[in-house]
């Protein structure tokens, strides 16, 4: 591979990452075991990848269970010949595709580049901008309505935060549907008492930006200080609602909350009535409430939902939902980092201008550490590991209250172990089975029993062993698979 053209390299490393640890198609690849016959549904996945943000690999030669078939040379041609036909003759203007054959792991593959394009969105040839595909959750769909909208402005270099939401003609209706107050409160500075002043502060921020009969109200300076986002027509459905159901489903529900605000006026709200509903009270010298689940934890996903949600996909809110055995974070939109590797890979947000200005906000944590700030406070009380689900729509984070380890199950215990691992990693450690023999409160005399979960966590092919010229078991260390 040393020769080999930098997209090549890439594409090989994503397929690493698809196949490794656990087998699993992402956005960006897409394994095919051989040429369709449909070649509609070809021109579909073209399309989707050339509307993905960094394109995506086709890679031919692998079967849906992840396992290899060999490709002989008549068949590498005829994908070849065709695949660039289609990409040529059926999209609504040619993509061009760069492909390799690829010797890996022992098999021959068959590599397909096809690059994102800056016009977008893409569709299909003979039909209009509503004919477009995008990939989501490691599938092709066709786009919805907001999401060709969407596809459209970033055409334009216009994301989401910087589109307007309302135009108002002045200061006064400015005033009156953006809370300036929780700005300057949260920015810790004094409220100037003429009006020409409050408002350039909103103009520095792009909250509003000035227009030649008034002022627009951008989507982020709505998103986030809206006295009532009803007021905004296009973010109708972005409120966030909170419920606690009695018992483990939703089949009763106990007490409900709905943000009617800017996110960064609820912000504190939400997190206290998710922890007061999931505390019970400690009688010591003074009553006090205690919660399930640690607030840095509750802050950090709360945070990081409000970030990385689609805002292209409607009928959707945040959702945070307490049960007796769980408390789950649901947003919209599809996870964009892989969901093991939410620890120690860097931020990749849908919203980055958003993030920014919570971070000024402090709000939430810029450079990626507020899952690991999550992963550390949940480790710190000894609960189980958070878990993370991505779907074809959406994204849902579950934390566990603690839980006895031996009413843990393996997939239980192999997560602990793994997280933990990945938070010792990042601060230039490696686990042992001392270490982990208190990440789960075990005593010496348990030292079986971490043993067991190491060797689980490894024929999971999550952790590796560092250094692996080490006879004794009892002395090795661990490390992530990725390490």
């Amino acid at each position: 591979m040393g020769n080999s053209p930098e997209w090549q390299i890439a594409a090989v490393s994503a397929l690493d990452k698809s196949l490794y640890p656990v087998p699993q198609e992402l956005n960006g690849v897409d394994w095919k075991c051989a040429l369709s016959d449909n070649s509609e549904r070809l021109a579909q996945h073209l399309c989707a990848f050339s509307n993905t943000l960094g394109g995506g690999y086709l890679v031919f030669g692998i079967n849906d269970d992840a396992t290899f078939r060999s490709l002989s040379q008549s068949e590498i041609e005829q994908i070849t010949h065709r695949l660039v036909n289609i990409a040529y003759n059926s999209l609504a203007w040619p993509v061009q595709l760069e492909h390799s054959v690829v010797d890996y792991q022992g098999n021959t593959i068959l590599l397909f580049r096809i690059p994102e394009q800056p016009n977008k969105p893409i569709y299909l040839r003979g039909g209009d901008i509503y004919d477009s595909y995008i990939r989501s959750a490691g599938h092709t769909f066709k786009a919805s309505r907001n999401q060709v909208h969407a596809l459209l402005a970033s055409s334009y270099d216009l994301p989401f935060e910087r589109r307007v939401a309302k135009r108002v003609k002045s200061g006064d209706e400015v005033e009156a549907l953006l809370d300036y107050q929780s700005l300057y409160r949260l920015l810790d500075r004094k409220i100037p008492s003429e009006q020409q002043f409050r408002i350039k502060l909103l103009l520095d921020y792009n909250l509003i930006n000035s227009s030649n009969d008034g002022y627009d109200i951008s989507n982020m300076g709505a998103i986030l200080f809206a006295r009532k986002l009803a007021d905004f027509p296009l973010l109708v459905g972005k409120e966030i609602v909170v419920r606690k159901y009695q018992g483990t489903n939703n089949r009763v529900l106990s007490t409900e909350y709905c943000s009617q605000s800017g996110y960064a006026i609820e912000f504190e709200k939400l997190v206290g009535f998710v922890s007061a509903n999931t505390s019970v009270e400690q009688i010591e010298i003074h009553r006090k409430a205690v919660s399930d689940y640690p607030a840095v934890a509750i802050r950090e996903f709360l945070a990081n939902m409000m970030v990385h949600q689609d805002f292209g996909m409607r009928g959707m809110p945040i959702t945070i939902e307490l049960f007796s055995n769980r408390l789950s974070f649901t947003n919209p939109g599809y996870c964009l980092n892989d969901v093991n590797r939410l620890i120690d890979l860097p931020p990749h947000s849908r919203n980055e201008i958003l993030a920014q200005m919570m971070l000024q906000l402090d709000l939430c944590e810029r450079r990626g550490s507020g899952i690991d700030r999550a992963a550390e406070a949940i480790a710190q009380m000894r609960l189980p590991a958070y878990k993370v689900q991505s779907g074809d729509d959406y994204t849902r984070v579950t934390m566990y209250p603690k839980k006895n380890i031996s009413e843990m199950t393996r997939d239980e215990r192999v997560a602990i172990c793994y997280q933990f691992a990945c938070l010792q990693y990042e601060d230039g450690n490696s686990i042992n089975n001392e270490s982990l023999r208190d990440r789960f409160s075990l005593n010496k005399n348990q030292s079986a029993l971490a043993s067991r979960i190491l060797s689980d966590t490894l024929s999971s092919r999550l952790i590796k062993v560092e250094n692996p010229e080490m006879e004794s078991r009892r002395y090795k260390s661990y490390i992530p698979f990725y390490g």
